[in-house]
């Protein structure tokens, strides 16, 4: 949550003519109320991202032909960071039944670009981009969420991953930055995980 996940999507998918696929926030009834009570309504709000998620995936159809490639702001595998962030057991339980039927039918992508970044940007950038069901999101609560992001995708071998270090990069407005990181996501991978550090950083090192 606040990496920048859906603003890299979108100019990565404008660059390489491709399909972009959003994750739809907004059509979630249980949400503005999961943060306003988070024990209540995290299963109603975690099933239905879960299932919304699987059908927007399923539903790619032939319009996939007309595109070099498809960008999406998420995969499916990491809706389990949430729900073991937010569920009781009785409900991850049940949870994981759901979940382990269905991802099976889901495609892998050829390649995962995680954001990796410090809890005080994710917390600027939240506050900044001022959506109404955030506003009462909690600094201890995005640091956990933060903390299995971490360890998440630094065990995430299903497909080639590149980690950014995104703390002080700011694709969206900088053309340097936006271009570094792409020329980065396009090349040729050899490893199943690389590391991206911009070049500024590594020359303060």
């Amino acid at each position: 949550i606040g990496a920048g996940k859906t603003s890299l999507a979108k100019k990565i998918a404008e660059r390489l003519n491709a399909k972009l696929i959003l994750e739809n926030f907004d059509d979630n009834p249980f949400l503005d109320k999961f943060y306003q009570n988070p024990s209540y309504y995290a299963f109603q709000t975690q099933i239905y991202f879960l299932l919304s998620r699987y059908k927007q995936l399923q539903e790619l159809g032939q319009d996939e032909l007309f595109y070099d490639y498809l960008i999406a702001d998420y995969i499916f595998e990491k809706d389990k960071i949430f729900a073991y962030l937010n569920l009781q057991n009785d409900e991850l339980q049940l949870y994981e039944k759901i979940a382990s039927f269905i991802e099976k039918n889901i495609r892998k992508p050829d390649l995962v670009i995680y954001l990796q970044s410090t809890v005080e940007r994710l917390m600027f950038n939240i506050k900044h981009r001022s959506r109404s069901y955030e506003k009462e999101m909690k600094e201890d609560y995005i640091k956990n969420l933060n903390d299995g992001y971490n360890y998440f995708f630094y065990r995430y071998r299903a497909t080639k991953i590149i980690i950014v270090n995104a703390t002080d990069i700011d694709f969206v407005n900088n053309e340097n930055d936006f271009e570094n990181l792409l020329q980065e996501i396009i090349k040729p991978k050899h490893d199943s995980i690389e590391y991206y550090e911009p070049s500024f950083k590594k020359a303060a090192q």
